[in-house]
């Protein structure tokens, strides 16, 4: 009898948990149920539709119907899954027009994804407080700015919220930021590389206030202010950004166990601790490579590898995931920021002691008309002189440099070797010297 695997989600990690076990099974009836009433879309695509640089949401929809229908996945929309029942293995779902029906499995998949997080704040349940999550978040927030908006206030300063913020100014509104943290890209950067980017968003217009909490939502029905650090703020738009949280509440009403990141605790294959039950994406737990400490960091690179893998088991084949780096990049106005693996904070909360270089240089020979500054830091392990972190704040040319020292940190580089890197030179494309050796020759000025 062909096997049943059941995937609850249907956006990165559910597809490709979905696909990933079709390649695997060509006879196995695959199930993916999802509360949306679009599958398959980027999130991380959304604030560019609101900055106007993507026409559509519906440009964003990475796996259309006719995707489904070829792979012979079975797609159910509007979809809620109410409860998991392990012992029976067997799934509860409800449409949108309340009809409910029960599901065996033999193999579960829990793509669950991560919601909205909204901190206790006095007045939270007025209305007009907008996220950005789904594509309907996205339209709400654009139809907001289509009825005639003139200003924001955006609640948190990580890649979301900035993205949104840029996403805004570049439809004409004026756009205040509140952060509760001393800086922003707090997850992401250290405050010496954070402030670059904070100049450069303030040299483009965004006014962005640090070390400020929010404290109210003021108005009566409709949220028409804010109350934060003591000061009244007022605006046609309020966008949550305080981060998300795993959406684990099935697993944790079926019994299913969290790990130390309150996310679902996960082994190398992406099986939770009940047997044909896995959990990926940005509800689930993996490693960090470098600590080998359980992280739940919540990006779609992350979310497509796991799914990958949890696909293949979930359908008989061995596959493992090895853990994350947490690598990211993001583009902001004319600079872009990327990281990969600890920035020197992440790595004294690990109690690691490291060695930090930092090199200002250019993306092109110095003569050259068009070359653009670029910051390179490199965060060291002191005792091994292994590469555990990077951080690099550019014009142009970022995220193959972040490529190249996630692969560097995943090889367990030195400094010593990277420093030695032989690194090609053409003067309308890079410096003679690659800024990414400057940096690790920094180091090891230090460690001498």
């Amino acid at each position: 009898m062909a096997k049943r695997i059941i995937v609850i989600g249907a956006n990165a990690a559910g597809v490709e948990a979905a696909s990933a076990a079709r390649k695997k099974d060509r006879t196995a009836e695959i199930i993916l149920i999802t509360q949306e009433k679009t599958a398959g879309y980027s999130r991380c695509g959304l604030p560019f539709v609101i900055g106007g640089q993507i026409s559509s949401f519906n440009d964003l929809i990475v796996y259309p119907p006719a995707y489904f229908q070829m792979l012979k996945l079975t797609l159910k929309n509007e979809t809620k899954v109410t409860a998991i029942n392990t012992k029976e293995k067997t799934v509860t779902t409800a449409d949108k027009a309340g009809s409910t029906e029960t599901l065996p499995y033999d193999s579960l998949v829990i793509a669950t994804g991560a919601d909205a997080f909204m901190p206790p704040i006095k007045g939270r349940e007025k209305q007009g407080i907008l996220s950005l999550r789904s594509l309907e978040d996205g339209e709400k927030i654009l139809q907001a700015v289509q009825n005639g908006a003139k200003s924001a206030v955006i609640m948190g300063a990580g890649l979301i919220g900035l993205e949104t913020g840029v996403a805004l100014i570049e439809r004409g509104l004026k756009v205040t930021v509140v952060e509760m943290l001393p800086q922003i890209l707090p997850q992401m950067l250290d405050a010496d590389m954070a402030k670059l980017v904070q100049e450069h968003l303030q040299e483009k217009g965004m006014c962005i206030l640090t070390s400020k909490t929010v404290e109210e939502f003021l108005g009566n029905d409709k949220v028409t202010a804010i109350m934060a650090g003591g000061e009244r703020m007022e605006a046609d738009l309020f966008i949550s950004a305080f981060g998300v949280r795993a959406n684990t509440k099935l697993a944790v009403d079926a019994g299913i166990p969290l790990g130390e990141t309150r996310a679902i605790k996960t082994n190398a294959r992406m099986e939770t601790d009940v047997k044909d039950v896995y959990a990926i994406g940005d509800c689930a737990e993996s490693l960090n490579l470098i600590t080998h400490k359980p992280t739940c960091a919540q990006l779609g690179t992350i979310a497509v590898r796991q799914g990958k893998v949890a696909g293949k088991n979930a359908a008989g084949d061995y596959s493992l995931f090895t853990g994350v780096l947490a690598s990211a990049v993001t583009r902001l106005f004319d600079v872009e920021a990327g990281v990969t693996g600890l920035t020197e904070a992440a790595a004294a909360r690990a109690k690691i002691e490291v060695v930090t270089g930092v090199i200002s240089s250019k993306t092109k020979a110095d003569y050259y008309p068009t070359a653009k500054p670029i910051k390179v830091k490199l965060v060291v392990e002191k005792e091994s002189q292994r590469i555990v972190g990077a951080q690099i704040i550019g014009g142009e040319e970022v995220t193959q440099r972040i490529n190249a020292l996630s692969f560097a940190i995943q090889k367990e580089m030195t400094v010593r070797e990277l420093a030695k890197a032989d690194t090609a030179y053409a003067p309308p494309l890079c410096e003679t010297w690659e800024p990414m050796v400057l940096a690790a020759e920094m180091v090891l000025m230090k460690l001498r």
